[in-house]
């Protein structure tokens, strides 16, 4: 969890509290930052993370060593967004970073279960993915309370807080194991004991034919995975700056972000108990709508409870989400998900990597982030009822038995 905490939610996401000040900061005399070039480091964070998840497939490195790597790495990228005012030099920064949040995420799954699943502490695996949350809200809080010392002050001490937690929790990670073939790195987290258990039990029930006829609804799945992807990031990357021009002079502003990773703590243990057997296609549906209703709810009632609600409602599904999705992956393709593993992962990644590059010009033009949320709310929307009429089209086929995979 801590480690998830430096990785993502200091890593990845300390930059969106961070961007106001970056906004409104000085150097010699002229803006840091301004909002167009503000999208393109968020960007460029979300190719980098694109590009670190596709390739943990081709990396073979111990699990525990790649942590340790991925924690140092963290630290020093933080610290020279602080230490330089270059934007290419930012971007290359923020690429990097995205990498090493992507390759830190999975390698610290991948070796956190396989030691809950040597515990035989499976229900465990929800508190690991509250981390980012518990970053978001730590980042967001120390920029509320002390933001007056500006973007650069900002950088360089959430830095020193990763390097004090990564000091913390370094021994954990001292005890290198050799990899075996089933517990290879890769993007879906490693093979859990419930995993293997299920192998040997479905291996004698699927038909040759099997993945043809699921071709369609793998189709659909990576393409409707990559909606949330562009749907909750431009809230994601702008909130802060959209609640700072809604509510200017408040001091609610600062707090909305802590909400959403408070929210994100509290629904990933929820989802995490919910039923394996309900259908995920469903499930994500459901989650889409949470976030477009809270996307439209920042947009219909501009104050400080319209944004604390929206910021929930779009905090609460985001690691759910990602579980209902790689469940489903499992279930149309059984030991061999990986690879629609992979192509949904990257699918959410392109939505990433496009919300930026298209909200920010549009608030440019406009002066409004408006149109650029109501677009994100009606992608989601529209991504929901595309799952509902896949969910509901016959095609010939029964469910796979459970994966054990929550």
């Amino acid at each position: 969890m801590v480690t998830l905490a430096v990785a993502l939610g200091i890593g990845r996401f300390a930059f969106t509290p961070l961007l106001p000040l970056m906004l409104h900061g000085s150097t010699f005399g002229q803006p840091q930052i301004d909002i167009q070039h503000g999208g393109w480091l968020a960007s460029f964070n979300y190719a980098g993370y694109f590009a670190g998840a596709v390739g943990c497939a081709a990396l073979r490195v111990e699990p525990a060593r790649m942590v340790r790597l991925g924690l140092v790495a963290t630290v020093l990228l933080t610290l020279a967004m602080g230490v330089t005012s270059q934007f290419w030099v930012w971007a290359v920064v923020r690429f990097v970073a995205g990498a090493v949040s992507a390759w830190t995420f999975v390698f610290a799954s991948q070796w956190g279960l396989r030691r809950l699943a040597e515990l035989g502490a499976h229900g465990w695996s929800g508190v690991i993915y509250t981390g980012p949350g518990v970053g978001i809200v730590g980042t967001g809080l120390l920029v509320s309370a002390a933001g007056g010392f500006g973007a650069t002050a900002g950088w360089i001490g959430f830095g020193l807080v990763a390097a004090v937690l990564s000091i913390m929790i370094w021994p954990v990670f001292g005890t290198v194991t050799p990899i075996t073939s089933e517990g290879a790195p890769h993007a879906t987290g490693g093979t859990t004991a419930a995993t293997r258990a299920t192998q040997s039990s479905t291996a004698g029930q699927r038909a040759p034919t099997r993945p043809a006829a699921h071709r369609a609804d793998a189709f659909w799945l990576v393409l409707l995975y990559g909606v949330p992807g562009f749907g909750y990031i431009i809230t994601a990357t702008f909130l802060p700056v959209i609640a700072r021009h809604a509510l200017p002079g408040s001091s609610w502003p600062d707090l909305f972000w802590p909400m959403f990773g408070a929210a994100l703590i509290v629904g990933a243990l929820f989802a995490a108990r919910l039923p394996v057997h309900w259908d995920n296609r469903t499930l994500l549906a459901g989650c889409y709508v949470l976030q477009a209703g809270g996307i439209a709810l920042g947009i219909v009632w501009p104050t400080a409870g319209g944004f604390s609600l929206g910021s929930i409602l779009i905090g609460l599904p985001f690691t759910a989400i990602t579980l209902f999705a790689m469940r489903e992956a499992r279930r149309l393709r059984g030991d061999h998900a990986a690879g629609l593993m992979g192509y949904a992962t990257a699918a959410y990644g392109v939505g990433q990597i496009v919300g930026p590059l298209v909200a920010a010009p549009i608030a440019e033009h406009t002066g409004s982030f408006s149109p650029a949320l109501w677009l994100a709310a009606g992608a989601l929307l529209l991504g929901a009822a595309g799952l509902i009429v896949v969910a509901r089209t016959p095609r010939g086929r029964g469910r796979m038995p459970d994966c054990g995979c929550n």
